[in-house]
């Protein structure tokens, strides 16, 4: 992938509009096959600039806030589905105004807000008790995990009202984790579907990752739907954004304290937070392991925090001030989770078209972004 560096100010988040439109492509394919509706989960990715070509594709969003599901409905405007774990009394009545389906985590919310929902279907959230996930920071099926009932506290005599379930337990996974899935789910709560219009498979389906089983998740879904005539959802987050984002930085410094470091105009801790959450090690264009390739250098960010280190890298040439780098897919879970911290300007947002060369910046942030989210206009 080569992005045009000398037109990109740095620091910069580029989401390459045919990369993505690669991924719709594939998740169509599975919605073409199975007759399933695939939603785009903002907490994943909400680069509204680009809803007009995912919009096309996708039968709606999923949110997990008011402010999720007021931007869905102003920029997406197809189904809204709303999940929390909880739901504030004081915004609960502009959210259903806002959305299709909500979906209570609870019975004590459902049986709290049951009379407020007038029109738009409700679901409840279970929890098949049934991990998949190895960090337990983003297994919704952890031992003491507060999201969705479990079956022992499952109320089967209060479900007047209630249009379907859903379930959660992957994250980055590929269809084998579903498939093993699904019959925890059916065991626990099987006899409950006949009463429900839909079944929502939550998200994780890493559905446009190269090594993906597209054939294993499309048969999965038609023997489910075999089983149980119902509509099925997938809610998907990172699956529509994968490989289609690039971080581009520059080198600030060069120091050395037992190793080569470069000091760059980005931050792991604010820019890319999964690297120290999840952690992983973001792949960089043309750079290789420690050792493999001439040059070791320690990457680190710009803010003051002793662990904002994005890693150690090797490059067939030594780094040195104004160089950039390109970070890999930096579309999800970027834009949405970066922070201020240290007061240190957010990249801009840029979108790119590999296919013409056409480049955007659609949103640069100044220091009023900052000042405004700690106090009044001033």
């Amino acid at each position: 992938m080569m992005l045009p560096l000398d037109r990109l100010s740095t620091p910069c988040y580029v989401t390459d509009a045919a990369l993505l439109q690669r991924n719709l492509d594939i998740l169509d394919g599975v919605q073409q096959c199975t007759g399933c509706k695939i939603l785009l989960a903002l907490k994943g990715f909400a680069m509204w600039n680009v809803f007009p070509d995912i919009r096309k594709v996708l039968h709606g969003i999923a949110a997990s806030s008011l402010h999720e599901a007021q931007l869905g409905r102003e920029e997406f405007n197809k189904e809204v589905h709303v999940y929390a774990p909880a739901y504030r009394g004081d915004e609960f009545d502009t959210l259903v105004n806002l959305a299709d389906h909500i979906i209570f985590n609870s019975f004590s919310q459902w049986k709290k807000f049951r009379g407020r929902v007038k029109s738009v279907e409700c679901g409840l959230r279970v929890n098949p008790e049934h991990s998949e996930v190895a960090v337990k920071l983003y297994d919704p099926c952890a031992p003491g995990s507060r999201l969705g009932i479990r079956r022992s506290e499952f109320d089967p005599d209060a479900l007047d009202g209630i249009s379907g379930l859903h379930f959660h337990t992957l994250c980055e996974l590929n269809s084998d984790a579903l498939e093993r899935t699904l019959p925890a789910f059916e065991q626990r709560f099987g006899m409950f579907i006949p009463r429900m219009r839909w079944i929502n498979f939550g998200g994780g389906h890493h559905i446009t990752r190269p090594d993906y089983d597209v054939d294993r998740l499309c048969r999965i879904i038609h023997d489910f739907k075999e089983r149980h005539p119902v509509t099925v959802y997938l809610e998907p987050g990172e699956a529509i954004a994968l490989n289609t984002g690039f971080l581009v930085a520059s080198v600030l410094d060069i120091v050395h304290n037992e190793m080569d470091i470069a000091i760059l105009d980005t931050s792991a801790a604010a820019h890319m937070p999964d690297v120290l959450e999840m952690p992983y090690r973001p792949r960089i264009e043309g750079a290789g392991q420690p050792g493999e390739l001439p040059h070791t250098f320690r990457l680190g960010g710009l803010t003051c925090l002793a662990g904002d280190v994005i890693g150690d890298y090797s490059f067939p040439q030594p780094l040195k001030p104004g160089d950039k780098l390109v970070f890999h897919d930096m579309a999800h879970y970027t834009m949405v989770k970066n922070t201020t911290f240290n007061g240190v300007r957010l990249p801009d947002i840029v979108l790119y078209d590999s296919r013409s060369g056409d480049l955007r910046t659609v949103r640069q942030f100044t220091y009023s972004d900052y000042k405004t989210r700690l106090g009044g206009l001033g």
